[in-house]
């Protein structure tokens, strides 16, 4: 058995015995939910999990969940709403929790996020839903917000673990074909919508597993890949067609997608999986890695299991990571489970400013990473071998606020000295791979490669493909990514419709014509033109 940071079994009676203290009291008065404490979920024992993969934090026990799904006070004007970038009705599925209906709730979310097991997870909920929280302002720290991630979550794995989840209603084939590059969280929610609207959907993914950076970038111990694998099935009872190791720009050409295989929509959702390095001598020693590499191999290609697979893995005694995002965190996290006895992680801002989620920021402090603030790689210094032997460190001040807002780091002048290692992960960030864009003539990218979009819309500069998340945002969250997927299906499924209007009103015209004259490939050229007049 696992040894948890506190009793499973001590969590759930505290609740319960709360449960029934409040029930007694009958209608609950603001003060009273006010002062229903946050319920924590079990967590693993630090000192063991950081040797395993398995998942840290567990699902909050039903009655946990009642329980903080009773300290929602039911806002008039919910902030938490318009902070959900896939505007979820928090409030409602709340109410709900709140009176034990677990199906009718977990349905309230699935009207607008098909991948609530996910987003539980992994997005940041103290930045978006529950930074703006109306419990979290009245007691004044957004850490005693509504936990709204956690509840979430533990509907979904309910739901999961009651029986398989219902297929969303389908609207009636429509007869338009959908092509979705890339299968991470934009992509999945662009198929999940389009083909809730009856169109015919095609996923087309260059790995050789499904998922994108829920498969290759996020861990197991936070992620588990059971978990994605159960959201994906869902999309392929729904009648959604994956197709895998296609890489398109290469296996076939995106306007091909439209011109020779009769697609009517193509969206881009091939996320920003190109490493960034910092362009310090030595980043060409054995022993660098990006982050996104090392966490590769490592999630998606095995190497977490030693002998079962042949994908080989650096092994290090001193690991020093460089970033202070999630995926910093993921890196750091995933080397002290491969053996690592010393990990350091490098940022030089200050944890103020630190973009990780403060939870994961907690749990590797817990698992023994040390976090230098205010400190950076200035190189990497390799020994006769060309292996890595230190890192030269440059500590940091902080300055006047920059464009993001954060205050600049400033080095300290004269202010440097090494630090031993074996081996150097970078984490400082992802561009978009240029493969795709490369090969599409005339689909605008801004100066990072990034596709240029219509904010409103989702739409490229090429005639009926969109695209969004991190291949638009630049690395980005998960559920930043399914909002802009929700905003390009949601486009893409008006255009369909009204072009579906248009035709029926062409259609007793189309009956009148001489034999052969409203040939198919008359009637897509039609769509095309009536396309590039709306654009015009």
């Amino acid at each position: 058995m696992p040894r948890y940071v506190e009793d499973p079994n001590k969590l759930n009676a505290r609740a319960r015995g709360l449960l029934e203290e409040l029930r007694d009291k009958g209608t609950l008065k603001m003060k009273d939910r006010l002062a229903i404490p946050v319920q924590r979920p079990p967590v693993l024992d630090p000192g063991e999990r950081s040797r395993w993969q398995e998942e840290v934090e567990k699902p909050l026990t039903p009655a946990q969940a009642v329980l903080e799904s009773m300290r929602c006070i039911q806002c008039k004007n919910p902030a938490c709403v318009k902070g959900c970038p896939v505007a979820i009705d928090i409030p409602e599925f709340l109410r709900l929790t709140a009176e034990g209906n677990f199906s009718a709730a977990i349905e309230v979310i699935k009207r607008t996020s098909l991948l609530p097991a996910i987003c539980g997870r992994v997005c940041p909920q103290e930045r978006q839903c529950q930074k703006d929280c109306a419990v979290g302002k009245s007691l004044k720290d957004v850490g005693l917000a509504v936990a709204i991630g956690k509840v979430e979550r533990f509907l979904a794995d309910w739901q999961r673990n009651q029986a398989q989840a219902p297929v969303p209603r389908i609207k009636s084939p429509s007869g338009r074909k959908v092509a979705v590059i890339g299968s991470g969280p934009a992509g999945l929610v662009v198929a999940a919508d389009c083909r809730r609207e009856g169109h015919q959907v095609t996923v087309f993914e260059a790995f050789h597993k499904l998922g994108g950076v829920l498969r290759y970038g996020i861990p197991e111990f936070r992620l588990p890949k059971e978990v994605v694998d159960a959201e994906i099935d869902l999309l392929r009872r729904m009648g959604v067609e994956f197709r895998t190791n296609f890489v398109v720009g290469r296996t076939r050409k995106l306007l091909d997608l439209m011109d020779k295989d009769g697609f009517d929509a193509v969206f881009i959702g091939s996320g920003a999986g190109l490493p960034v390095f910092t362009g310090m001598p030595g980043e060409d020693l054995v022993g660098v890695f990006s982050a996104n590499e090392y966490l590769t191999r490592a999630n998606m290609m095995g190497a977490i299991h030693p002998g079962r697979t042949d994908t080989p893995m650096f092994v290090s005694r001193r690991t020093v990571v460089l970033g202070g995002g999630n995926v910093a965190m993921d890196a750091c996290r995933m080397a002290r489970r491969l053996g690592a006895e010393e990990v350091v992680v490098l940022y030089r801002r200050s944890r103020t400013e630190m973009p990780a989620r403060a939870e994961e920021v907690e749990h590797a402090l817990e698992e023994g990473i040390e976090i230098r603030f205010l400190e950076n790689a200035l190189g990497v210094l390799g020994d006769e071998s060309g292996r890595v032997r230190a890192v030269t460190v440059q500590r940091y001040a902080l300055g006047e606020p920059d464009a993001s807002g954060r205050r600049r780091p400033v080095p300290i002048e004269g202010d440097t000295y090494e630090l031993p290692a074996d081996a150097v992960l970078v984490a400082i960030g992802n561009n978009s791979n240029p493969l795709l864009t490369s090969t599409t003539p005339g689909l605008e990218v801004n100066a990072r490669g990034n596709i240029v979009v219509d904010p409103e819309t989702g739409c490229t500069s090429l005639e009926r493909v969109f695209a969004g998340g991190d291949i638009v945002l630049g690395a980005a969250t998960v559920i930043l990514a399914m909002g802009e997927g929700r905003r390009a299906a949601r486009s893409i499924n008006e255009m369909l419709a009204r072009e579906a209007i248009e035709e029926a009103a062409d259609a007793p015209r189309a009956h009148a014509a001489p034999t052969g004259h409203w040939a198919p490939g008359r009637l897509r050229r039609r769509r095309l033109a009536l396309g590039t007049r709306r654009r015009g």
